[in-house]
C-alpha cells in the first residue's frame, strides 16, 4: 500500500519528524494539531474556545490538501490538559463536526506542545 505525505502553507509546518497527515488506502490520517497560527507558527492567544476553532480551522486546511472535508470525518482524538474545558470545546466541536459526527475519544493529559489547551488528531474518509 502506498503512502502519501499531505502538506499544506495554509496548516502549521510540522514542528517534528512527521508529516502533517498521510493518505493511505482510502484514508487520510491527520497528525495532531494545537493552536499554531499558520503564518506565524506561534501559539495563538484566547481560551480553549479560541484554541479549538483554531486547531479545527488547521485540521480543516489539511484535511482539503488531502482531497477530504470535515464532513468525511470518521474518528476523532481530542486531548485537552483540562477536562473541565470540556463543555467549551464540545461547543466549538459541534460547529465544526455536528452534522454527523464521528466516533470521538477525548482524553485529559497533562501537559502539550508549546502549553496548548487542546490538540486533536483525525482520521478521514477522502473523496
Amino acid at each position: 500500500m502506498p503512502r502519501e505525505a499531505i502538506t499544506t502553507e495554509k496548516a502549521p509546518q510540522a514542528i517534528g519528524p512527521y508529516e502533517q497527515a498521510i493518505k493511505c488506502n482510502g484514508l487520510l490520517f491527520t497528525s495532531g494539531q494545537i493552536a499554531l497560527d499558520p503564518a506565524t507558527g506561534t501559539l495563538i492567544d484566547g481560551d480553549i474556545s479560541a484554541q479549538t476553532r483554531q486547531v479545527l480551522d488547521n485540521l480543516k486546511a489539511v484535511l482539503e490538501a488531502g482531497g477530504s472535508s470535515l464532513k468525511h470525518v470518521i474518528k476523532a482524538t481530542v486531548y485537552l490538559t483540562d477536562l473541565n474545558n470540556f463543555a467549551k470545546m464540545n461547543e466549538v466541536y459541534a460547529e465544526y463536526l455536528g452534522e454527523v459526527k464521528p466516533a470521538r475519544s477525548t482524553v485529559g493529559v497533562a501537559t502539550l506542545p508549546r502549553g496548548a489547551g487542546v490538540e486533536i488528531d483525525l482520521v478521514a474518509t477522502t473523496l
